[in-house]
């Protein structure tokens, strides 16, 4: 698809969006990246449960207690 660029910028056909409410865009070298933002990012609910252990370095010997090293 190729289309003009007017004054404000360049439209894109809305089905590619399908579902999305929010779209990312950034731009990188010569390449504009447009991609669909999820509504609940699963990163953002890390720690938000966490867990009491009898452990005092878990975050600093994670690697002993996940991986068994």
């Amino acid at each position: 698809m190729r289309s003009k660029v007017s004054e404000s910028g360049v439209n894109l056909p809305k089905e590619w969006f399908k579902g999305a409410a929010e779209v990312d865009i950034r731009r990188e070298e010569h390449c504009v990246i447009v991609r669909p933002v999820q509504e609940n990012d699963p990163i953002m609910d890390l720690g938000s449960h966490p867990i009491v252990v009898d452990v005092d370095d878990a975050s600093i010997n994670h690697d002993r207690y996940l991986y068994g090293q």
